[in-house]
């Protein structure tokens, strides 16, 4: 979900820059030491699962992720997934720097509601795994309308970019809800701290 160099408009940039700005100065104000090695392993995490992408247009498309990742960190997602973005435009050109900040914005407001889905207190085993598939499913559901937005505001050229790459990314909101469904049973099992809001 990673909108390349030279594609959007200043302007958009700009709004980018300064909402993720405000958004990782809060995060780190909360984020403590002991946090710190939990937030680099997802920041890894989430770099591998973005490496591989099929470029479609102005983005591309991939495993995000941003779902379980808002789950587990609530708002230090942000600097999780800014630095992994980060290091992806300065190592590999995945991105870029000039759009780093709409992109953390696109993926880390989301990721958000990860953390929100998995906070619900649900007792039924069934609903249980619906409500962990939609941990995975909706945030990249909002992402990808997040993404439309933005490039649907680059102007009437960027219509049919915004159209296709939410298209693009309906069967991955599905394989996202499946896979990070069987992350959060798996961590159930062998890691029930990490997965503090259940109950």
């Amino acid at each position: 979900m990673h909108i390349s160099e030279g594609v959007l408009k200043p302007e958009i940039l700009i709004y980018g820059v300064v909402a993720t700005t405000i958004m990782i100065s809060y995060s780190l104000k909360k984020l403590k030491n002991e946090e710190i090695p939990l937030v680099a392993v997802i920041s890894a995490l989430f770099f591998l699962a973005t490496f591989i992408h099929i470029p479609i247009g102005p983005v591309s498309i991939q495993l995000i992720l941003n779902g379980i990742i808002g789950a587990l960190l609530g708002i230090r997602a942000s600097i999780s997934i800014f630095i992994a973005l980060l290091l992806q435009g300065l190592l590999f050109g995945y991105g870029g720097i000039s759009t780093l900040g709409i992109n953390t914005f696109n993926l880390a407001i989301p990721a958000l509601l990860g953390y929100v889905i998995l906070s619900l207190h649900i007792n039924n085993k069934l609903v249980m795994k619906i409500q962990y598939f939609l941990v995975g499913f909706v945030p990249v559901f909002m992402s990808s309308i997040f993404l439309s937005i933005t490039l649907t505001f680059n102007g009437e050229s960027f219509l049919n970019a915004a159209k296709i790459s939410f298209l693009a990314y309906i069967p991955i909101m599905l394989i996202e809800g499946i896979t990070t469904m069987f992350i959060i049973i798996f961590l159930k099992k062998v890691y029930p701290q990490i997965l503090n809001n259940l109950k």
